[in-house]
């Protein structure tokens, strides 16, 4: 089990399940947006696919907004 530390440790290394967790999405959203890019950066470390958690934290900081019009200025536009 890990310790409260370890879990908030920013240079933590988290498993495609555990970011989709951590962000409140799906793992195959993860997946979509490593392919079409948009998402959270990413560490290859051989075939294995890992997140460090302070990069979560700051793409789900940069992705927040206070309405829809600022939320899609951010993806793009309305058709993003």
């Amino acid at each position: 089990m890990m310790n409260l530390v370890e879990q908030l440790d920013p240079d933590r290394l988290m498993n495609e399940q555990e970011a989709a967790d951590f962000l409140a999405i799906s793992f195959r959203t993860l997946q979509a947006w490593r392919v079409r890019g948009g998402g959270p950066r990413f560490c290859k470390i051989g075939r294995a696919v890992r997140y460090r958690r302070a990069d979560l934290v700051s793409f789900a900081g940069a992705t927040s907004a206070s309405t829809t019009t600022e939320a899609d200025a951010k993806r793009g536009g309305a058709n993003g």
